[in-house]
C-alpha cells in the first residue's frame, strides 16, 4: 500500500513539472516573445500542480511565484526591460512577486475568514444555521434552494460578489455541516457539507450575472459597452437580457449539483426537531452575538451603498477592528486563524501569476491571435464564439475585474471588424459572460476561495465541477441567452 501511494506522490509531482517543461521544449508561437512563453509554460504547470495536489495549494502557489521571480530575467523581464538605463531585474521581480498581497479582493476574503471566526467564536453561526435546519432541515435538496435564494435575494443589491459570497454567506453556511457531523478534510465531508457549500458557491456565480448589482465588473463592463459600442444598458435591460438563460440555471443548480455531487444524507427529518430544541438551549442571543450581528449588517450596508467613499476590504477591516474592540475575538484568535492567511497566501500568489500573463504580453497576443483568426461567419455564430473565447480564457485570470479589463474591449474590438456584426447584442453577451466564468476555478473570483479552502470540497472535485458547471452555464448563455438578446 505505501508503495502504491509513493507512485501517486511522484506522479502528482511528475505530471506539472512534465507539463512546463514540455511546453517551454516547444517552439514560441510566432509573434510572442520567448520570455512569455516560458512565463505561460510555468503558469501552466503551476495549475495543473494545484489540480493534482502534490503539496498543499498555498505551497504551490509560492513556490510559483517564487520559481518565476528567481528566473525572472528570462521569464519576467523583456529583453527591452533589461535594456532601460538604471533598471533592475531583482527589485523588479521582487516587486511583482509581492503584488498580489496589495489586492484588496485578497484582503476582503482573508477578512471574510475572521467574520467566519467571529460567527463560530460568539454562536451566532451555530443559531442561524440552526434557523436554517428547523426551517427547511427535513431535505438537503432544500437547504441548496435556501442558500441559492439567499445569494440571489442579496445579488439585487450587493455589487461585491466576494462579499457577498465570502463575507455575508459562507460564514453562516459554514456553521451548517458540523450540525450534521459533516466535517472538513474528512470523509464525512460528503455528508452534506460539500453539497451546500458548493450549490452556495455556483449560485454566486450565477446571480453575478442575473443583476447587473451582483458584480462590481459588470459596471466596468457597461461602461465599455458605452463607450465603444456606443450602447446604454439599464438595470432592467440587463435583467431582461439575463434572466432567460439565468433564471432556469438558478433554478435547476442545486438539482443538477444534488445529482453530479450528491450528498450523503438526503433526508433527516429528525435532525429538524433536535435543532428547534438546541436553539431552545441556547436561550436568548448572547451580547457578543448582537455585537456581531450588528457588525456584520454595518458591514453588508457598507458593501452596498458605501463603495464609493470606502473600498469593500477596509470596510470590512472597520468590522475586524470593532470586532477586536468589542471582545468578540482577540488577535490571538487572528493569529491562530490558519485557514485565513492560508487563504491570504494562496490568492495572493494566484492572483500575481495570473496578473504576470498580462505583464509578459501573452494575453495581448492572445486577443491579437484571435482577432486574426475569427471571421467569415453568421454574425450570432461569431457572437457565440468570442463569447466561448472569452468564457474560457478566463483560466488566465484571478479576478474577474481584471479580465473585464484587459479582455472585454479586445473582444468587442474584435467582433465590431466582423461586418454586419450587431455591436450592441455583442457588448451585452460579453458583459453577461462576466458572472457566471467566474466558477470554472478556485482562483477566478474572490468569492471562490472560501469555499475551495473550507475542506469541505477535494481540490480536484472543485475543478472538475468548474467545468461541470461552466460548460452547463456557459451553454445556457449561448443556446438560450444570446438567441433571444434584443439590445434598444
Amino acid at each position: 500500500m505505501s508503495g502504491h501511494n509513493e507512485r501517486i506522490a511522484w506522479w502528482r509531482i511528475a505530471l506539472p513539472l512534465v507539463i512546463a517543461i514540455g511546453l517551454a521544449l516547444l517552439p514560441t508561437p510566432h509573434g510572442l516573445a520567448p520570455h512569455a512563453w516560458y512565463y505561460f509554460a510555468i503558469f501552466t504547470g503551476v495549475v495543473a500542480a494545484l489540480v493534482c495536489e502534490p503539496l498543499p495549494n498555498p505551497a504551490v502557489g509560492l513556490i510559483g511565484v517564487t520559481t518565476v521571480a528567481v528566473l525572472g530575467r528570462y521569464v519576467l523581464q523583456s529583453p527591452a526591460d533589461l535594456a532601460k538605463p538604471g533598471f533592475n531585474p531583482a527589485s523588479d521581480a521582487v516587486n511583482w512577486a509581492l503584488s498580489g498581497f496589495a489586492s484588496n479582493t485578497v484582503w476582503l476574503v482573508g477578512a471574510a475568514f475572521m467574520f467566519a471566526m467571529g460567527y463560530e467564536k460568539t454562536g451566532l453561526g451555530r443559531r442561524l444555521a440552526l434557523l436554517l435546519v428547523k426551517a427547511l432541515g427535513r431535505s438537503t435538496l432544500m437547504l441548496g434552494y435556501a442558500a441559492t435564494f439567499a445569494e440571489a435575494l442579496l445579488a439585487t443589491c450587493t455589487p461585491s460578489n466576494t462579499a457577498r459570497g465570502a463575507g455575508t454567506i459562507f460564514p453562516v453556511l459554514n456553521n451548517l455541516p458540523p450540525i450534521y457531523d459533516s466535517k472538513p478534510n474528512d470523509p464525512s465531508s460528503r455528508k452534506i457539507g460539500s453539497y451546500v457549500l458548493y450549490t452556495a458557491f455556483a449560485a454566486n456565480t450565477i446571480t453575478s450575472s442575473l443583476f447587473v448589482t451582483g458584480c462590481a465588473p459588470n459596471f466596468l463592463a457597461l461602461n465599455f459597452a458605452r463607450s465603444i459600442a456606443k450602447v446604454n444598458v439599464s438595470w432592467w435591460d440587463w435583467f431582461a437580457a439575463a434572466a432567460p438563460f439565468a433564471l432556469p440555471l438558478l433554478l435547476i443548480m442545486p438539482l443538477v449539483i444534488y445529482v453530479i455531487y450528491p450528498p450523503e444524507i438526503k433526508r433527516s427529518p429528525e435532525v429538524a426537531e433536535w435543532a428547534g430544541r438546541e436553539l431552545a438551549a441556547m436561550g436568548p442571543f448572547a451580547r457578543k452575538e448582537l455585537v456581531l450581528a450588528l457588525l456584520v449588517v454595518a458591514a453588508v450596508l457598507l458593501w452596498i451603498f458605501g463603495d464609493v467613499w470606502m473600498d469593500g476590504a477596509i470596510a470590512a477591516f472597520a468590522a475586524v477592528s470593532l470586532m477586536l474592540v468589542f471582545g468578540v475575538f482577540t488577535w490571538s484568535d487572528m493569529a491562530r486563524n490558519n485557514a485565513a492567511w492560508t487563504t491570504i497566501t494562496l490568492l495572493a500568489t494566484l492572483v500575481t501569476l495570473a496578473g504576470g500573463l498580462g505583464r509578459v504580453g501573452f494575453i495581448q497576443w492572445f486577443a491579437d491571435f484571435v482577432a486574426h483568426h475569427v471571421g467569415g461567419f453568421d454574425p450570432t455564430l461569431m457572437i457565440m464564439l468570442l463569447v466561448t473565447i472569452y468564457f474560457v480564457s478566463h483560466y488566465m485570470f484571478a479576478s474577474l475585474t481584471a479580465h473585464t479589463s484587459a479582455m472585454f474591449p479586445v473582444m468587442l474590438g474584435v467582433g465590431m471588424g466582423i461586418e454586419g456584426m450587431p455591436a450592441g447584442k455583442l457588448a451585452l453577451a460579453l458583459a453577461l459572460t462576466t458572472g457566471i466564468m467566474g466558477v470554472i476555478s478556485p482562483y477566478a473570483t474572490g468569492a471562490a476561495l472560501p469555499y475551495y479552502n473550507s475542506g469541505y470540497i477535494r481540490p480536484a472535485a472543485f475543478w472538475g465541477l468548474g467545468a461541470v458547471v461552466g460548460f452547463i452555464s456557459l451553454a445556457a448563455l449561448l443556446f438560450i441567452g444570446i438567441p433571444l438578446l434584443r439590445v434598444g
